[in-house]
């Protein structure tokens, strides 16, 4: 089976459920961030100060390129990924793609406890990260939205909402290469 392509906001859930759903179909389970910063051995915070967004999202796209050759595998992409180098229309078209709600509150909540491993938000106050969380996703969400698939992550537990995302996978029709 072609790759399972995890889309959504930073917070709303694409590790954790990415993990439950590998298991779940026997898949290998890859981190995009985690697969970046074993190649170029630098954390993602790292990359970041050293090339800058720009240069970062050009890596990020030559690693999804690179991830998409795999079979049975869920990938959980970094929360900009979708939004850059026609990824979306990529993975669309080389798997099968969910994008993980998640609201503002919730994502509010899940961030401000784990700034220290996002640089994006690692310097904001809460109130800023409401506001910066509001209007990125503003501008993320219609990226995110390409999707095959779009599922709330905010509700169920991880382990209910994992359940229906299998199902509704095994309904989706196999992509073709």
């Amino acid at each position: 089976m072609n790759p399972i392509f995890l889309v959504g906001y930073m917070g709303s859930g694409k590790s954790t459920i990415g993990r439950l759903l590998a298991e779940n179909l026997h898949f290998q389970f890859i981190d995009l961030d985690a697969w970046i910063e074993n190649r170029y051995h630098k954390t993602i915070r790292e990359l970041f100060a050293e090339f800058g967004e720009a240069k970062f999202r050009e890596i990020e796209h030559k690693g999804l390129k690179e991830l998409a050759d795999f079979q049975d595998v869920v990938v959980a992409t970094g929360g900009g990924a979708a939004c850059y180098h026609q990824n979306m229309e990529w993975m669309n078209a080389h798997g099968i793609t969910i994008y993980l709600v998640a609201s503002v509150e919730t994502l509010v909540g899940r961030l401000a406890a784990a700034k220290a491993k996002r640089p994006l938000v690692s310097d904001k106050s809460d109130v800023d990260l409401e506001v910066f969380i509001t209007e990125s996703l503003h501008r993320r969400e219609p990226f995110y939205r390409q999707a095959h698939l779009v599922v709330d992550s905010t509700s169920d537990s991880a382990e209910v909402l994992t359940a229906r995302i299998v199902d509704e996978i095994n309904r989706f029709p196999k992509i073709e290469d």
